[in-house]
């Protein structure tokens, strides 16, 4: 195997993944789109228009909202909050790490670290707010595209006019469909906490090994 696809594997599979499933996401729900099209009377869509429409815009960015929305909260708990016995959190008793000691900085260090001052503070939290940010993106790509699918369906179900991307900011069926995704992900994220206490998974840096206690803390 070449060096740069041993040292990028993870991330290539990754993002492999998520290309194939962002492909058949598209083409199913092209397919689910224009069969409810068709219940209506309305004439079917062609997969690029598709791909512009509320129906998938919708799906897509609901979906990167919670996901976003829970890994950037994940890394800003596990900051400041523990919990005893889980591969997923700091030691009990760690309160920093020397590594985070600007003054720790080598020639090697990024340079935020090596300059201090804004750029260190800044620094010093940017994959969290990196995180939040593409989670306030996704969360107005959802806003938009709902708007969209929610006036394509009154239009189609009523005859109903359209209402506007603050007055659907405001509706039930905005945050439900926010709600129900949230949940899930913090859920996932929790159990994923709580069974890394008790259980192993071989050479993976997301579990203890097999060898440590139950209540030892962290990798």
């Amino acid at each position: 195997m070449p060096r740069w696809l041993r040292n990028n594997a993870l991330s290539i599979a990754m993002f492999g993944a998520f290309l194939v499933f962002l492909l058949l996401q598209s083409v199913f729900g092209w397919h689910a789109h224009n069969e409810e099209l068709t219940e209506f009377g309305a004439a079917p869509i062609d997969w690029p228009a598709y791909l512009r429409s509320g129906h998938f815009v919708e799906s897509v960015f609901e979906n990167w909202e919670s996901e976003f929305l829970q890994m950037g909260g994940y890394v800003l708990l596990t900051a400041y909050l523990v919990q005893r016995g889980s591969a997923e959190s700091k030691p009990v008793e760690q309160t920093d790490r020397p590594a985070d000691d600007e003054r720790r900085a080598t020639p090697d260090s990024p340079w935020p670290v090596r300059v201090g001052g804004l750029p260190l503070i800044i620094y010093r939290n940017s994959l969290s707010i990196a995180l939040l940010l593409i989670f306030a993106g996704s969360f107005v790509g959802h806003l938009l595209g709902g708007t969209a699918q929610y006036n394509e369906e009154q239009a189609l179900q009523s005859g109903a006019p359209p209402i506007s991307v603050g007055q659907f900011l405001g509706t039930s069926e905005f945050w439900f469909q926010s709600m129900q995704n949230w949940q899930s992900e913090f859920l996932a994220v929790g159990t994923l906490i709580v069974l890394s206490i008790v259980l192993r998974q071989h050479a993976s840096p997301e579990s203890k090994p097999v060898t440590v206690a139950h209540a030892h803390t962290g990798d």
